[in-house]
């Protein structure tokens, strides 16, 4: 097991920084001027802009910026955005409000998502099964920002149940937003355990259980739910770090002060530091989960060893 982790924590960083060149490529190499937008209707003094371009390494070709910034990285510098501040303390700041955000969600999707894949599964073909179909694909096919929208309308200003905006509530402040989140992602784990403890009810051992007079709830329970889970532990250990990465929209209507926000307010002002920096570490904590996911294989299967 160790030396599994150790390869796939080896084969990690070329992903790392593939991806991470990749976005900086596309984002240094976005029309404009980062410091012109910098200081606005307000023309900077041409030292200060000479200045500014050279700390930054604005004048370098897009490559050797890349170069000297993997150099702060392997230092554990993400850099420092216009106004003097580390990449490395946005993120400690904004990262628990969207890990929060992110969990929120996943257990949402987590509880929600196998209670209706189970009934659906056990009950192909009924009402129940029918039910859960039209739901997923009613909330699959609503936009996000439509959904948290409406929902923050009906049930936080008509009805005011959840607060609507920020994060002065605690962890009631999340349970709105959260919801909205896990939407698409709760629609998936219900059909993807449906469509796997559909099939796994078909096969022998599950035929054999019951001819040995085993009770249903220890077929279901015991053999056929802890097979069909193995692909929902992978969906579900990838989707933690999609969560956490694509909460920006959920973050905007909600007015969340997260790492989502953080991204979009950098692209809106051409901080290219802050961006990089920040999916630079929201790709490290997907491939981490990813990881953890693959782990856990071993344990919902005894016949998987990682050699």
């Amino acid at each position: 097991m160790s030396r599994y982790i150790a390869r796939r924590l080896l084969l990690a960083i070329p992903v790392l920084i593939g991806a991470s060149f990749f976005i900086f490529f596309l984002v240094y190499a976005l029309p404009g001027d980062p410091v012109r937008a910098l200081a606005g209707d307000r023309p900077l003094a041409p030292g200060v802009i000479a200045e500014l371009r050279e700390r930054y390494n604005l004048d370098d070709p897009v490559f050797v910026q890349y170069l000297k910034y993997v150099g702060g990285l392997l230092q554990g510098d993400l850099g420092i955005d216009f106004s003097g501040r580390p990449v490395s303390e946005t993120i400690a700041q904004r990262i628990p409000v969207t890990a929060q955000l992110a969990l929120t969600a996943l257990v949402i999707e987590a509880v929600i998502g196998l209670i209706a894949g189970i009934v659906a599964g056990i009950r192909r073909g009924s009402y129940l099964d029918n039910l859960v179909l039209v739901s997923t694909t009613f909330l699959v096919s609503i936009p996000v920002f439509v959904l948290g929208f409406t929902l923050q309308y009906f049930l936080g200003v008509q009805i005011p149940l959840f607060p609507i905006s920020g994060t002065n509530e605690g962890l009631y402040s999340y349970l709105l937003p959260g919801f909205v989140l896990a939407t698409a992602s709760m629609a998936y784990v219900a059909r993807l355990l449906r469509t796997s403890l559909a099939e796994n009810l078909r096969n022998d051992y599950v035929r054999t259980a019951r001819a040995k007079g085993l009770p249903e709830r220890m077929v279901i329970g015991k053999h056929t739910l802890r097979n069909s889970l193995i692909a929902v532990v992978t969906f579900i250990g990838a989707d933690f770090g999609t969560l956490m990465g694509g909460a920006i929209v959920t973050e905007g209507v909600f007015n969340l002060p997260g790492v989502g926000r953080a991204v979009f307010d950098a692209v809106r002002s051409q901080e290219g530091t802050v961006v990089v920096g920040i999916t630079t570490f929201l790709i490290f904590v997907y491939i981490f989960f990813n990881l953890v996911a693959d782990v856990l294989y071993a344990a919902l299967d005894p016949r998987i060893r990682y050699e």
